[in-house]
C-alpha cells in the first residue's frame, strides 16, 4: 500500500469515526435528559457509554499519531532511493576483482622453477605489473586557453565594460583550478574524503557521467569563490565573455549549473 493509499484509507476510517461519536454524542443528550440514577436500566447504559467514549478517544489519538507518521515515512523512503542511488554509482567504480583457478596458481608458480633448469637459458624475470587503463591515461589537467588582447578588443565595449585582459585571464586560472579539485574528488576513493566532501564527490561522478559532460574538464557554478572569479556581477560578466569567445560552454544538470571548459575555435 503506497502513501497516497494508506491516507484514502485513514480518511474513509476518521469519517466512519465522526459518524460514530455524532450518533454518540446524541445518547449523551439523551442520557443528560434522563439522569441515569432516576432510572435503574439507564445505569448500564450510561457505563457503557463512557467506555466506549474512552475507546473511541483512545483511537482518534492513535489515529492522529499515524497521520503524523506518514510524512516521516515518506521521506525515510526518499531517503531510502537517495542512498540506493549513491550505492549503485559507487558500484561502477568498484573494479572487478581477478580470480585464478588452481591448476592456473600451480602453472605460474611451477613455470619459472622450469626456465631456471633448461641450458642456455637464464632466468626469467618477474612478470612486470600490467598498468591499468587509469595508469597508462592519467588524469590529464584542465586546459587553460588564456585569450589575448586582440579577442578582447574585439568584443563590443558594452560587453567588455570594465573588464581587462588580465583580470579575465586570472579567472581562466580560477576556471582551471576549480576543474581540476573537481577531478580529484571524482577519482579519490572514500577514505581519502572528509565525510562532508562525500556527498558532493557523488553528486560530482553522477554529473561526469552525463553524455555532454563525459570526458571534458567542469565546474559548477557555486564553486566560483574566487579569488579572481566569483559569482557576482563582474565574474558574470567574465563568464558571458569567454562563453561568447568559445572558451566555456554551460548546461544545467538537475539544480546544478555546469561550466565546461572548451577548446577554442581556430
Amino acid at each position: 500500500m503506497d502513501v497516497k493509499q494508506a491516507g484514502s484509507s485513514l480518511d474513509s476510517l476518521i469519517s466512519s469515526f465522526n459518524t460514530r461519536i455524532a450518533e454518540l454524542q446524541e445518547l449523551v443528550i439523551a442520557r443528560n435528559m434522563y439522569p441515569a440514577s432516576s432510572v435503574t436500566d439507564l445505569k448500564a447504559v450510561d457505563a457503557a457509554l463512557k467506555a466506549m467514549e474512552l475507546q473511541v478517544q483512545a483511537i482518534k489519538d492513535r489515529l492522529r499519531e499515524e497521520t503524523l507518521a506518514i510524512p516521516k515515512a515518506k521521506k525515510l523512503i526518499e531517503a531510502s532511493l537517495r542512498q540506493q542511488k549513491k550505492l549503485q554509482s559507487m558500484s561502477v567504480h568498484v573494479p572487478e576483482r581477478t580470480t585464478f583457478s588452481n591448476s592456473e596458481i600451480n602453472n605460474r608458480s611451477i613455470l619459472p622453477e622450469a626456465s631456471n633448469q633448461l641450458p642456455g637459458f637464464g632466468p626469467l624475470k618477474p612478470e612486470e605489473p600490467v598498468a591499468t587503463h587509469k595508469e597508462k591515461k592519467g588524469r590529464s589537467s584542465p586546459p587553460l586557453w588564456y585569450i589575448t588582447a586582440a579577442e578582447l578588443d574585439s568584443l563590443s565595449s558594452y560587453m567588455r565594460g570594465r573588464l581587462t585582459l588580465d583580470k579575465v585571464n586570472a579567472a581562466i586560472n580560477d576556471m582551471a583550478a576549480y576543474a581540476d579539485s573537481n577531478s580529484q574528488l571524482i577519482t579519490a576513493p572514500k577514505k581519502k574524503l572528509a565525510e562532508n566532501l562525500w556527498e558532493k564527490a557523488l553528486e560530482l561522478r553522477d554529473i561526469a557521467m552525463t553524455e555532454s559532460i563525459k570526458g571534458k574538464h567542469f565546474f559548477l557554478e557555486t564553486d566560483m569563490k574566487g579569488p579572481s572569479l566569483k559569482l557576482d556581477n563582474t565574474g558574470k560578466a567574465i563568464l558571458t565573455v569567454l562563453r561568447h569567445l568559445g572558451r566555456i560552454s554551460e548546461t544545467r544538470i538537475g539544480h546544478h549549473r555546469v561550466i565546461i571548459l572548451s577548446k577554442p575555435q581556430t
